[in-house]
């Protein structure tokens, strides 16, 4: 199975971002924001935006002298031990920041073995998350979460997945058509994220937005009422714009 990888705003952010970080690491007495401008090339707006994020998600910290230094998070992301937990960690608080910014549920989502998996997801009282009904792996063609994964899939690895899962009406907006879906699928760009209006479950719309991290698809989703969804267009491009710390944690 291939992707088709098209760079989106957030991807370019988390290369910028890692390409900072690779500056920041090399030091171990810490670089300057002249230095780290002129060995990465950024402008100073972009690079100040940059910083900021990586400080806020821990990977880098500003020392009493002004200069940067690696921070806990990618300290703890270097060691052998405890890597994988170290990574969850980060990722959850990246998610319950956004749930919190965007006002909904947030899903991570990976496209993994020919599957759709949720792999972590930030939810609350106020931002319930989606009842799931029918299983997200049988589902794909009425998710946001799906249809996004399925987008960053080549037209083979497209077919193969609609092949093996039955496109089941779940609401009366469903699309059961192979041929419908994928040629929406196709026709839709990659910076604009999926949408779900009621198609997996009544009273609920989705939003979806890719995040291919090397050789995996994989996707960042919010759910909501249907009665908020005139915040849903909103919400998304929020999630969209906030994606790069997700991407980066993955990429890392």
């Amino acid at each position: 199975m291939a992707l088709k990888h098209e760079p989106t705003a957030p991807y370019h952010s988390a290369q910028d971002a890692l390409r900072v970080l690779e500056r920041v690491a090399r030091h171990t007495t810490g670089t300057t924001g002249t230095e780290l401008a002129r060995h990465t090339g950024l402008g100073p707006e972009r690079l100040t935006a940059l910083l900021r994020m990586l400080r806020r998600e821990g990977y880098v910290e500003r020392a009493g002298d002004g200069v940067y230094v690696t921070g806990e998070a990618l300290r703890r992301l270097g060691s052998a031990h405890g890597r994988e937990e170290a990574l969850r960690d980060g990722l959850q608080r990246t998610l319950d920041r956004l749930r919190d910014s965007v006002g909904a549920a947030v899903y991570l989502s990976r496209y993994l073995d020919g599957e759709v998996r949720i792999t972590q997801y930030a939810d609350s009282p106020a931002a319930p998350r989606v009842h799931e009904w029918v299983d997200f792996r049988c589902s794909a063609h009425a998710t946001a979460v799906g249809k996004s994964l399925l987008i960053q899939l080549d037209h083979a690895g497209r077919r193969d997945h609609l092949a093996r899962h039955k496109m089941a009406r779940l609401t009366s907006r469903t699309i059961t058509s192979r041929r419908v879906l994928l040629s929406r699928l196709e026709a839709q760009p990659p910076a604009v994220p999926v949408l779900d209006l009621q198609e997996y479950a009544v009273g609920t719309v989705c939003a979806a937005v890719p995040l291919t991290a090397g050789s995996s698809a994989g996707c960042l989703a919010l759910s909501l009422p249907a009665e908020h969804a005139h915040r849903l267009r909103q919400a998304a491009d929020t999630l969209n714009r906030n994606a790069a710390p997700v991407l980066l944690s993955l990429a890392i």
